[in-house]
């Protein structure tokens, strides 16, 4: 069978929603360029079978740039002086919250470093303030916290929690995040689907020594934990880190993982990161015509916004509501229209990891 024959009967068998092997997955990402369209336009019809046409809207506030870890990457590491450190007030916080609640975006999304200093306790009473002063929907993604913890932010009123996997290799885990170890990543996972969490999950694309092989477990792991939302986006080194210097170009590849996330896990949730628009003027719309149907912006009050430097180039430095309108705009020179609701994913019961 030609590879072109092989390519084709691959994505008649996804698009219908036949199970895709590790093989068949490796394929489609080692496929020759030419077929990249054929793959993206595979995972819109999906997306648009699966999610409709509508684009969900999530507010993030990045409340603390401060980080306890030093991932080699990352410009919030660490070990990284140059980096102005901030932590913002919890009434700056509410008052950011009240701000998105304005715009008609029902979600936001607490993002920071792994700081302490945002105790558990600090971080419920934030969970419950924004509750009764705006009753947004509120996902977290402070990283690591204990299976207690994450009960406690549940019944503080938290909904969903975004931990990315970054790579399913713990050999590459362990080597680009010193000190940490992919099993105690993948067990905080765990607990939060046990807990109910709308659970969501990632990589990074374009890790140095990073294989097809390992894209493909990462995609794998995706599926088996059944997350109800992927934050898949490209490698990009700070040059204030130990990969400064480490290019990543290629906007395809991550699209091409885009797209076999939507093929592999249908009615996930999945957005068009920022960090795509950094590679590429068109990332994000890019991201919406392979697959993709969620977009983040960024609520940031604007004299922190630039210091959450997690890599360079970030494209979202406009106020959110500009953000908005251009976005509307941009979504519907693509046939597509934003839709204000919650966008919940359809939760089955979690059933366990198999291998």
């Amino acid at each position: 069978m030609s590879i072109s024959d092989k390519i084709d009967n691959l994505l008649i068998k996804a698009e219908i929603g036949r199970n895709l092997t590790r093989t068949d997955i490796i394929a489609l990402l080692k496929a020759p360029g030419d077929y990249s369209t054929d793959i993206f336009d595979v995972a819109d019809r999906v997306r648009r079978q699966q999610m409709g046409n509508e684009i969900f809207l999530r507010g993030i506030i990045e409340f603390s740039n401060y980080c306890e870890r030093n991932c080699l990457y990352c410009g919030l590491r660490k070990s990284n002086s140059s980096l102005s450190r901030y932590r913002m007030t919890e009434d700056e916080i509410i008052a950011t919250a009240k701000q998105i609640k304005k715009t008609g975006v029902p979600t936001v999304v607490l993002q920071s470093g792994e700081d302490s200093f945002f105790s558990t306790d600090r971080i419920c009473r934030l969970i419950e303030q924004i509750k009764n002063e705006t009753g947004l929907v509120i996902t977290l993604s402070v990283g690591e916290r204990s299976a207690s913890d994450f009960q406690s932010f549940q019944q503080a009123g938290a909904n969903r929690y975004l931990l990315k996997h970054e790579t399913a290799s713990p050999e590459l885990y362990k080597y680009i995040r010193p000190g940490c170890h992919l099993d105690k990543r993948m067990q905080c996972l765990r607990s939060l689907k046990h807990l109910g969490f709308e659970t969501g999950t990632g990589n990074m694309v374009g890790l140095p020594g990073q294989t097809m092989e390992i894209l493909a477990d990462d995609l794998i792991f995706m599926k088996q934990l059944d997350a109800d939302m992927l934050g898949i986006g490209p490698f990009i080194a700070h040059p204030d880190t130990p990969f400064a210097g480490i290019d990543n170009d290629d906007i395809e590849l991550t699209l091409r993982v885009v797209a076999v996330a939507r093929l592999l896990t249908r009615n996930t949730n999945i957005p068009a990161t920022t960090a795509l628009a950094t590679l590429h003027p068109q990332g994000r719309l890019l991201a919406l015509q392979a697959g993709a149907n969620v977009v983040m912006p960024d609520f940031t009050p604007e004299i922190y916004k630039s210091r959450y430097d997690i890599y360079p180039g970030k494209t979202d430095t406009n106020p959110a509501e500009e953000t908005i309108e251009k976005l509307k705009s941009d979504i519907q020179s693509i046939g597509r229209t934003i839709n204000f609701s919650v966008g919940n994913r359809q939760i089955r019961p979690y059933q366990g990891i198999t291998h």
